[in-house]
This record gives structure tokens, C-alpha cells and sequence, in this order.
């Protein structure tokens, strides 16, 4: 096999593009929230999509969506959905759902921490610094849950 023949078959994972395809804010509380004693809950919800492009190309969305309340109260809605174009050849199909549900978030997430932190601070509410997520885990941990539901279905 020629040397070309065999970088054709090497297994390829590459970053086209990162952008964000929407963000949003929300306070529609304001200015009346600012007059509360600070004492947040904030709940952050996410979901990951993926969608087949051509030429071995997938665009893979995270939309991570922060909601900040003070006691029954809405600070703000922070929602950002950013996305990126991958690139991924020649690798077997669980390693290519692995790469698009687990690893491509990861890439993914510190782009979206970083505009959801910026939004945040832009209208004037405290520093907003997001935990890091392991999406790996996640998505070892959706993959055991499927296999357990089929296990459960099989003996049903």
C-alpha cells in the first residue's frame, strides 16, 4: 500500500469552525431584582446535537442555557448555543458517536461558559463562572442507562 493510500485511511479529527449560533438574555425582572439582597439559585440545563453535513462533516451544537433566580424572583434567562463544524474520517462508528456525543461538547463548552459569562457580567450581575462539565462522563453514563433500558425491555 502506498504511503498516500495509507494518510487516506489514517483516522482524522479536525475542528473547521467553533461559532456561536444564538445567544440570549434575559432580565426580565429589572430593574426591581437589583434591589434584592443577593442570594441566587441558579440552574443550568444543556443539550448536545449533532447533525451530518457533507464530505465527512458534522456540526455538532451545545445549547447550555443558565437561569438565575432570587427567591421565587427571575434575575435573568441566559441561553447561548454554540457550535462547531468537525471534521471525521475513517474511524468506526462507535468511535465516531463517541467523538460527536462526549468529545466534541468538551470542545465546545468552554466557548459557551466563556459567552455566558460575558452576557451575565454585561448587565451588571456578579461574576457568573460556570463549573466545567465532563461530557464524557455524561456520555458514558446515557450509554449505560440505553443499555440497561434494553436489557430491561429483552426480559419484559
Amino acid at each position: 500500500m502506498s504511503e498516500q493510500n495509507q494518510e487516506q485511511l489514517q483516522p482524522q479529527f479536525d475542528i473547521v469552525r467553533v461559532y456561536s449560533k444564538d445567544s440570549s438574555l434575559e432580565t426580565p425582572n429589572s430593574p426591581a431584582i437589583f434591589q434584592k439582597e443577593w442570594k441566587p439559585q441558579l440552574k443550568i440545563e444543556f443539550d448536545s446535537n449533532t447533525k451530518t453535513l457533507e464530505n465527512d462533516q458534522y456540526e455538532v451544537s451545545l445549547r447550555v442555557t443558565a437561569t438565575c433566580t432570587i427567591e421565587d424572583t427571575t434575575a435573568f434567562i441566559c441561553e447561548v448555543n454554540q457550535a462547531a463544524i468537525f471534521i471525521v474520517k475513517n474511524v468506526p462508528a462507535d468511535t465516531l458517536e463517541y467523538l460527536l456525543g462526549a468529545t466534541a461538547p468538551n470542545i465546545l463548552f468552554p466557548y459557551a461558559r466563556e459567552h455566558i459569562s460575558n452576557l451575565v457580567s454585561r448587565a451588571t450581575f456578579p461574576q457568573l463562572n460556570l463549573a466545567p462539565l465532563n461530557f464524557e462522563a455524561i456520555y458514558r453514563a446515557k450509554k449505560a442507562q440505553e443499555a440497561e433500558q434494553k436489557q430491561e425491555e429483552a426480559n419484559a
